[in-house]
């Protein structure tokens, strides 16, 4: 068998050429692409640093190292990421997850702690992950996955199927709430909708700007609209006491909260991720009281 090097050589070289590239994370890139040619954990690479690589894998590994060169994403690149500890596939029809996002799946959880939740509309559900998610964490719920994209679906029901969660998902191809039927209630809706204003789209990160969807990005010329739209609609399916989360980019949340007040929300609040940034908004839909008897007896007879 022909080699071409070692690990630790293959390595270093890869580092060199991404650092050349101007890639921040060269030496993790490096060895995460290693690691999934290899087919071993990324941590497993330390302890054979000195073991041969075969020419084949070697070449395969350079591919890769072109590709992230060009910017592509290594999720892109290993077709995989995690998110809330569980594996999703991902592909360029969809947005990487994102650990800010795991902010809107525990807002969720402690909001509705102590509540039976029936079901979860998933608004813009790319991956799946924010659904699947809760879903997981939801043992009793049924989950309803709607997106506009029909690529973004298939790797959604990829996902639910590996982690067992298809008998509980259906999966709708849409724009919004047009595929679900006037008279659903939904215990929870969530969404990541796009919320970049279209000016700023030129400026994201090459990664981003040159690889993941842009319509799962641009949110319209202020980057609101879409907020706009869920805040109009939301409420006529959701269950009284039902929740409605989103995720917010940066200096955000308060248009975004005031527009939930403004639909008739209650309890509406903000949360910060773990970087101090406000990044969900929430609100529920008032609960309904009906009057009822105590049975007391009737002292007018």
């Amino acid at each position: 068998m022909s080699t071409a090097g070692t690990l630790q050589q293959l390595i270093q070289a890869a580092e060199a050429k991404l650092v050349d590239a101007g890639i921040d994370t060269a030496r993790l890139d490096a060895e995460i692409l290693l690691a999934h040619v290899l087919g071993c954990p990324r941590m497993a690479l330390y302890g054979k640093l000195a073991d041969p690589v075969s020419a084949e894998a070697a070449t395969a590994f350079d591919s890769l190292i072109d590709r992230r060169q060009a910017f592509e994403p290594v999720a892109y690149l290993t077709e995989e990421q995690e998110f809330w500890s569980l594996p999703f596939k991902v592909s360029p029809d969809t947005l990487i997850p994102r650990p800010d996002t795991e902010t809107l799946v525990e807002t969720v959880l402690n909001q509705m702690s102590g509540r039976p939740v029936r079901s979860v509309l998933d608004l813009g559900t790319g991956t799946g992950c924010i659904c699947l998610s809760l879903l997981h964490e939801l043992p009793g719920a049924q989950g309803y996955a709607v997106d506009i994209s029909a690529g973004a679906l298939a790797v959604a029901k990829h996902n639910a199927e590996t982690l067992g969660l298809q008998e509980r998902t259906a999966f709708l191809e849409g724009s919004w709430f047009e595929p679900l039927g006037g008279d659903q209630r939904f215990d929870v809706i969530v969404s990541n909708p796009p919320y970049i204003p279209s000016a700023d789209m030129a400026d994201l990160m090459p990664d981003v700007r040159l690889y993941e969807p842009s319509g799962a990005l641009d949110g319209g010329n202020d980057g609101l609209g879409p907020y706009r739209l869920i805040a109009e609609q939301a409420p006529a399916f959701l269950a009284p006491g039902g929740i409605l989360a989103v995720e917010v980019g940066i200096h955000q949340a308060d248009d975004v909260k005031a527009l939930f007040d403004a639909a008739g929300l209650v309890e509406t609040g903000k949360v910060k991720d773990l970087g101090g940034i406000e990044r969900v908004v929430w609100g529920k839909k008032k609960l309904i009281f009906q009057p009822f008897s105590l049975g007391m007896p009737d002292k007018t007879r």
